[in-house]
């Protein structure tokens, strides 16, 4: 427990310091005043919606990005009941009793299924301006890391974040790098439940949790000089992401690829490398060396671990992705972190039938031949293959 909590305190317009310590170990907690970082996180919605209108929507429509949607499935009252109530993936019975009760086949069922689960999915229009505005936004704030970086000891020598602790001054620059980065991930935890719904919406909101504690606790704990090196560093594979993603959309599939071969050889580089060698060193040895135990360095170093582990395993799967797109001479071929085909939020696969209306019992029994259509020479429903749905 706390033998003595505030021991001074110092006012300014941008935040609350109280100097406190535990025992023999002290600590400089920092409050922010009228929740500054809650209050910018709106702006950055705002901004969104301003930027995805009038600047990222004109040039998506000049860089000739598809704006129209998937293929909007027909209007069917039982179907759409059991999609919005009941399921959205039927199993095979479901499937043979609403073929039943309707007079379709199984086929054209499963088809308007998977059509109705992709109307509720994003046109490649609005995954563009999201790319986007994230892009711009790492760009920026990465160029602001580093200009600020450069001018500071610490960069070169990491033993000066521990200089002075906890009696360091918080510079104005700093103070905005933090509050503009805290209350921009703020936004992200946020919109991830309106935004491009993606496959990896666990993952991402645990790393969105960690990030905004990790950033929260630094400030409060005065460990930002060490804190501004993570941020910088982990913006920069994430400005090379979004532009493959952008690439991707815009169809320019050979810049996508050398983009994603880029982005895996800097995140790769970064998390795997630099973030260890660089920054775990600091925090788990520097640290202790200067200032000893304290339960503040406990939790700091919990939080980092927990980040390195979420860099193994998206490592990991870029490198389980860079190794099939070689394999198969292709790039971007099988792409875990979206960059090709964008998986958490793709169009699920469907092949050229979606076109077709619903055929009825009587109608697909019946085998017809048709040279010109189909690679097979048949109408499509009897050709022994399957249509697999992308998951």
């Amino acid at each position: 427990m706390w033998q003595k909590f505030i021991v001074f305190r110092y006012e300014c317009d941008y935040y609350t310091e109280f100097l406190a310590w535990n025992g023999n170990s002290r600590f400089r907690l920092r409050v922010t005043n009228n929740l500054i970082f809650c209050e910018i996180s709106p702006v950055f919605f705002s901004h969104f919606s301003v930027s995805h209108r009038f600047i990222a929507k004109p040039c998506a429509l000049g860089l000739k990005v598809q704006a129209n949607g998937p293929q909007k499935a027909q209007p069917n009252a039982i179907l759409e009941k059991v999609f919005t109530a009941i399921t959205k993936h039927p199993d095979e019975k479901r499937l043979e009793g609403l073929s039943k009760q309707l007079d379709w086949d199984v086929r054209s069922i499963q088809r308007w299924f998977r059509q109705r689960r992709n109307q509720e999915k994003p046109s490649t229009l609005r995954k563009f301006c999201e790319s986007m505005w994230r892009f711009t936004f790492y760009l920026y704030i990465f160029t602001y890391g580093v200009r600020f970086l450069k001018k500071t000891p610490w960069l070169w020598n990491t033993r000066q974040c521990w200089s002075g602790y906890p009696y360091q001054p918080l510079m104005p620059d700093l103070h905005y790098y933090y509050i503009v980065e805290l209350s921009f991930y703020w936004s992200l935890m946020f919109s991830q439940f309106i935004d491009v719904k993606r496959k990896d919406f666990g993952i991402m909101f645990t790393h969105h949790i960690v990030t905004v504690t990790l950033i929260t606790f630094s400030y409060v704990t005065n460990l930002t000089r060490v804190g501004t090196l993570i941020l910088c560093l982990h913006d920069a594979a994430d400005i090379v992401l979004e532009a493959a993603k952008m690439a991707n959309y815009c169809k320019c599939q050979k810049l996508s690829d050398l983009l994603f071969l880029t982005f895996a050889v800097v995140f790769i580089v970064s998390r795997l490398g630099i973030y260890p060698l660089w920054i775990l060193n600091t925090t788990l040895f520097e640290l202790y060396e200067a200032l000893g135990n304290f339960p503040a360095l406990w939790v700091f170093n919990v939080l980092l671990m927990v980040l390195q582990i979420l860099h193994c395993f998206w490592s990991y799967l870029i490198i389980k992705a860079a190794y099939k797109a070689l394999s198969k001479g292709k790039a971007g071929k099988w792409n875990p972190l979206h960059v090709a085909k964008d998986a958490r939020s793709d169009v699920e696969s469907s092949s050229d039938e979606d076109e077709a209306p619903p055929r009825s019992k009587a109608l697909h029994s019946t085998v017809t031949t048709n040279g010109t259509s189909g690679a097979n020479g048949t109408n499509g429903y009897l050709t022994g293959a399957t249509s697999s749905e992308e998951h």
